[in-house]
């Protein structure tokens, strides 16, 4: 080969237009670059320019199959990787481009899932081109990415591995303990390592609010008066130099009479100036917490903006720019180039009074990934304010939050006076506690609610000058009755923080865990507080009484530890998963003739006897909820729906036909809205799915509705004037392919749960969910 390109030189020498071909031929030969989405192609075209063929996997494209366990759990739990439908082809063009391209770097996400599509896609494409390279870039920026494959490196068959265990955990749990479910409670639940654990705290949460018994206490507040005019409150501290507690009117009017017989006067004066440090830039938990905090984001929606952010908006002339860094990181770090960014950017826009005398360093948890950054602004030159024309207001929004966050984790901190004043009448001790701000320091950019007052009654009152040992007067006291209350219930910010804190799930996980939980309907969501259901509470009970040992909170954290190692190079893989599947396995061969007895814990005996033949009706699990059945089943299959209030449940909508008011049932055929008074007033309409119809000038919504034979389908409430119709359930979900409005959620034997753009096609897999047609199978 080498003999042949000299001897096709020396024949170019007698003339220059041949040789003139050849170069420019040479010149024109491409690398290419696999990414993961398709929607950052478009920002690393703008500066990698023509040198660069830029193509998406759009995801996984190799997988464990959808109709079986796919584990070899006798061999070392030997995974039976199969290519996902529909990736065959994205393979092939991908092979086909790899073919004819000088250099080939593998640029997936910079994390386990990431480095997993990396490893699979080499495998494919082995033989096919031996200069194959792996890149991980933090950013989506010109420095970055040039730096990333300046760097191009092998893969981290480490971080490789503690995937593929992450994987054949999570598929066990999905495998084998979900169809216990389904055979004991109702088919389609699912069980998930760490989802299970999430609903488990939940479940727990409720269950102290249930047993939950308030007492009474009371709160004693004096108005005081310093000299003529100036009035200030305080509250009763202490009684005889200890903590008490008043419980009931009768000892509060005791104490109020014996304090109305004392003499007040100051006794303690105490003035200090307090500092409030700045937070930490944010990483994917934070990040989720603050949005939910401030902007009402679920964690989801957070990490979808996020994404958008990342991956590149387009800014007019700037054209496709990643404003964000990579979403997904659980490190405080930042590079010196961003400290350097944030530091110069603080003295220009503020001066150097905001300006520490050094960088600030965060230190990040022990486990965390510090190859990472924490996730701020690629570069502080695109201001939010400026560049808001270009931004959805979700984008503008997250994206001003995660700028502040960032450049107020490198200002000076808060300072606040803090005033603590003691007043004495006799045995009893007044306290009154104010903080004010003196200097806003990093709150300049990121405001926060309150100094460090742990008291908020008094906080926000200004208090005269004070002396110690001023006489004051008592002008009258306030006593007021309370009621000790339940600890609260989570929200998915605090969900978030427990899970964290606890050790359980990665940054990746948190959004998808609460999503599973919702959408299983195991909790429902009421004024931002996750409230488990019925379901979930009972889904719960059987995975806390017979799989106390995987399900726990302890054992959970230990494997996220162990996953971690793996990822260092200080565990094996399997021996990680042999320690998880031994006591899985002994716990399911006990179960198993347990499953009669487990099924009839979950159904409920009722008075009612069966019209057909005469058995006593029991309540079992639907997939629309609680229904009655025979308990001769399958002998007879009589079923009705489940009266009271498990059945009906009451609207804030009066009926249009009579005026009564309108009630939500459960038929035979799923949900519908009807008359209280039925059958009085036989008024009913369908349920909406409060998705507006997509067919241009109709001002519908689409509703479920049913076919002469019973089939749901989703037609437009204005039919027939408007005809659209779909047999799949439109769910309020922009797609993130081309920001459609809605998808259409389906449930297929081949792609399990998924959601469907109707507009582009786009299809979206829900992570860890597997259908009970899918367990049904792989249990057989």
């Amino acid at each position: 080969m080498t003999g042949r390109r000299r001897l096709s030189v020396k024949k170019k020498k007698k003339t220059t237009k041949p040789r003139a071909k050849k170069t420019a031929k040479a010149k024109a030969a491409t690398d290419l670059l696999v990414v993961e989405s398709p929607t950052k192609t478009k920002t690393l075209k703008k500066f990698l320019g023509r040198k660069y063929k830029i193509m998406a996997t759009k995801g996984h494209i190799i997988d464990l199959p959808k109709s079986k366990l796919g584990v070899d759990v006798e061999n070392d739990f030997d995974p039976n990787y199969m290519v996902i439908r529909g990736k065959k082809k994205v393979i092939d063009e991908i092979a086909k481009e790899a073919k004819k391209s000088g250099k080939v770097y593998l640029a997936p996400d910079p994390d386990r899932e990431g480095e997993a599509i990396a490893y699979h896609l080499h495998s494919r494409l082995s033989g096919v081109n031996d200069n194959i390279y792996r890149v991980t870039y933090n950013e989506l920026t010109k420095t970055a990415v040039k730096k990333a494959l300046d760097e191009a490196g092998p893969i981290d068959d480490d971080k490789v591995m503690a995937q593929q265990a992450r994987r054949i955990l999570d598929r066990l749990v999905g495998y084998k303990i979900s169809p216990i479910l389904w055979k004991t409670v109702l088919r389609g639940l699912s069980a998930g390592r760490v989802q299970s654990v999430a609903l488990k705290i939940l479940c727990a949460r409720e269950d102290e609010i249930d047993k939950f018994e308030p007492e009474e206490y009371w709160k004693v507040k004096a108005e005081l008066l310093s000299g003529e005019k100036n009035k200030f409150n305080a509250m009763l501290h202490k009684i005889d130099g200890e903590d008490f507690k008043i419980g009931s009117e009768k000892e509060s009017d005791q104490v109020c009479g014996e304090i109305r017989q004392q003499e007040f006067a100051i006794s303690s004066v105490k003035k200090e100036k307090k500092k409030r440090n700045p937070y930490p830039p944010f990483i994917t938990s934070t990040m989720q917490q603050d949005a939910s905090n401030r902007l009402r984001f679920a964690p989801q929606k957070t990490m979808y903006v996020a994404q958008q952010l990342y991956e590149g908006i387009d800014l007019g002339k700037a054209g496709s720019v990643g404003l964000i860094t990579y979403m997904r990181t659980d490190s405080v770090r930042l590079s010196n180039e961003a400290l350097g960014m944030a530091r110069n950017f603080i003295k220009e826009r503020f001066g150097d009074k905001y300006l520490p005398d050094s960088p600030r360093v965060y230190k990040s948890r022990k486990s965390s990934q510090e190859a990472h950054e924490a996730i701020r602004p690629t570069s502080l030159e695109y201001h939010p304010d400026e560049i808001k024309q270009f931004l959805s207001r979700d984008q503008y929004r997250l994206y001003n939050l995660i700028y502040s966050r960032f450049v107020a984790s490198q200002m000076v901190p808060s300072i606040y006076d803090n005033i603590s004043v003691e007043i004495e009448a006799g045995k009893y001790l007044f306290r009154v506690s104010t903080s004010q701000l003196a200097f806003d320091g990093f709150q300049r950019v990121y405001k926060i609610s309150n100094g460090n007052g742990k008291n908020g009654d008094d906080e926000s009152q200004v208090l005269p000058e004070l002396e110690e040992g001023q006489k004051v007067k008592l002008e009258e006291l306030f006593p007021t009755q309370h009621f000790t209350k339940p600890p609260p219930r989570f929200s998915e910010a605090s969900l978030v923080r427990e899970l964290e804190q606890n050790g359980i799930g990665r940054p990746s996980t948190y959004a998808q865990i609460i999503y599973t939980l919702k959408n299983r309907k195991y909790v429902n969501t009421e004024k931002r507080a996750l409230i488990p259901t019925e379901l979930g509470r009972t889904v719960n009970g059987i995975l806390k009484e017979h799989f106390s040992h995987i399900f726990n909170i302890e054992f959970t954290a230990h494997m996220e530890d162990e996953l971690d190692k793996i990822e260092e190079g200080r565990d094996k893989w399997v021996d990680v998963l042999r320690e998880f599947y031994a006591p899985l396995s002994d716990t399911l061969d006990e179960i198993e003739p347990k499953l009669k007895e487990i099924k009839a814990q979950t159904q409920e005996e009722t008075d009612e006897v069966c019209e057909k033949c005469g058995s006593p009706m029991v309540i079992k699990w639907g997939r629309n909820g609680k229904f009655l059945a025979c308990s001769a089943y399958p002998e007879c299959k009589n079923t009705k729906p489940l009266n009271g209030e498990n059945g009906i449940e009451e609207l804030d909508r009066d009926c249009p036909k009579c005026g009564n008011k309108l009630v939500l049932r459960s038929g035979r055929f799923g949900r519908f809205i009807a008359c209280s008074t039925y059958p009085d007033c036989d008024y009913t309409e369908a349920v909406s799915t409060g998705v507006k119809c997509p067919r241009e000038g109709c001002e519908g919504e689409l509703v479920e509705r049913r076919t002469r034979r019973g089939k749901i389908f989703y037609g437009c409430s204005k039919y027939p004037k408007c005809d659209y119709a779909v047999w799949n359930k439109p769910v309020k979900k922009e797609c993130p392919s081309c920001g459609h409005y809605f998808m259409l959620e389906k449930n297929t034997k081949k792609d399990g749960l998924h959601f469907k753009c109707p507009e582009c096609n786009f299809v979206e897999k829900v992570e860890e969910e597997e259908t009970a047609e899918r367990l049904e199978n792989a249990v057989k």
